[in-house]
């Protein structure tokens, strides 16, 4: 029992200090959060505290009050939050993938399955839904990537469905906030043995990233890539 409540008192510091680690990067997007936050709370707490007042009952609607309060408060912060943080992401390489490995349970995915010189990528995710296929770059260049990726998945696991995201603010594009939501949208058509054979399937084809015989760290200026297969180290 003792042990419990001491790992207990040692997890709450290093949540608090996570929340203010958030609050912290959130202001940086967003000043006006505090402002915010602090007139979510004091309206709901004051709106219950006055109808408690009204009917006689203001210990009870106050208690009741705080609660919904300190719950509406946490609500807006988390949406806030969130909102600054993909702000923050938009544009960036690799921000794409970042929101997929955080997709959630039931969903397996692998960043940067193809990629060309001009460093656009496609990332790819697996789940009941089965492929989607997500590129982040210049849209025009992105397309024939994303064609030579949709058309090898389909010779390698023809009997599942094959979608492709653009992630982007244009027209036909998915903002990367809606990125998320889009794929859990997409109809579940594949049960759980299939998402594990199909996923077996595409680890045994490899990857382009783990094939490619490149050095690790920054490459060297004037330096090409070898053609066909890498040889193996002497």
């Amino acid at each position: 029992m003792a042990r419990s409540d001491s790992a207990a008192d040692a997890a709450n510091p290093g949540r608090l200090k996570q929340i203010a680690l958030t609050f912290k990067m959130t202001h940086k997007a967003d000043k006006t959060i505090g402002f915010v936050l602090a007139g979510v709370f004091l309206i709901t707490f004051g709106v219950f505290l006055a109808i408690g007042f009204l009917i006689g009952h203001p210990v009870y609607l106050g208690i009741l009050g705080f609660l919904l309060a300190f719950l509406a408060t946490a609500i807006v912060f988390g949406r806030r939050a969130e909102r600054a943080a993909f702000g923050q992401m938009e544009g960036q390489p690799g921000a794409a993938a970042a929101v997929l490995d955080n997709i959630g349970r039931g969903w397996t995915t692998t960043p940067a399955v193809a990629m060309n010189r001009s460093q656009d990528v496609v990332h790819r995710a697996v789940g009941k839904a089965g492929i989607v296929l997500v590129a982040e770059g210049n849209p025009n260049r992105v397309k024939s990537l994303l064609a030579a990726e949709k058309k090898k998945m389909n010779r390698i696991v023809a009997d599942v469905p094959v979608h492709d995201v653009i992630v982007g603010t244009g027209e036909g594009q998915v903002e990367l906030k809606k990125l998320r939501t889009t794929l859990l949208k997409y109809p579940r058509v594949l049960a759980g043995p299939q998402v594990t054979a199909t996923n077996d399937r595409l680890r045994a084809m490899g990857d382009l990233m783990s094939n490619m015989p490149l050095p690790k760290g920054p490459m060297p200026k004037g330096m090409r890539l070898p053609k066909g297969g890498g040889g193996k180290a002497r």
